[in-house]
């Protein structure tokens, strides 16, 4: 599945709604959590494996973009970035190694396709799955937010803190090995 790419179209809206959080404006809370909640709930499920431990999660990150006065003009790398590493925390925090846990979204995949093409699309899924577990963390991690979380290059460079050039080689590599196991 593929979404549209909107990141240039997010960014005036972005620094709108980051605007609004530094000012203490109350319609910004509502605003952010609807704009961002999937994404991000989808996002730190990929990394904790619980839907409800990904909801308090999720709602964990609001609690902090919605208490600092310094929110970045870009908003969705940083609370992407916040939603990384507080997710990294609690699985340090249970002693449970992140790269083990990496996605699966077929909890938050609500089908309405029939048996038949839900079991291919299962298969499908699980050799896909497969093929990723078989990638370095680092590999898992570039493809998750370029493809699963649609962030730019440039926007994973943020949240991982690496240079783009860098993001930009990791997901090469990644789609040269996924071919190259398929």
């Amino acid at each position: 599945m593929s979404r549209p790419h909107s990141n240039r179209a997010a960014s005036a809206p972005q620094q709108g709604l980051s605007d609004r959080l530094r000012a203490g404006d109350p319609g910004a809370a509502a605003e952010l959590e609807r704009t961002y909640r999937t994404s991000l709930v989808r996002f730190a499920f990929g990394y904790l494996g619980d839907a409800a431990e990904a909801e308090d999660a999720a709602q964990d990150v609001f609690v902090k973009a919605l208490s600092t006065k310094s929110a970045p003009a870009e908003l969705r790398p940083w609370l992407y970035r916040i939603t990384r590493n507080h997710c990294l925390n609690l699985l340090r925090h249970r002693r449970v190694r992140a790269e083990e846990r990496l996605p699966s979204r077929a909890a938050f995949m609500d089908s309405e396709a029939g048996h038949l093409t839900r079991l291919v699309n299962a298969e499908n899924e699980e050799a896909m799955r497969a093929r990723v577990a078989a990638l370095t963390p680092e590999h898992r991690e570039v493809l998750e937010l370029r493809y699963g979380e649609d962030l730019s290059r440039e926007e994973i460079a943020q949240v991982l803190d690496l240079a783009p050039s860098v993001v930009k080689s990791r997901l090469f590599e990644a789609m040269k090995k996924l071919r190259a196991a398929s």
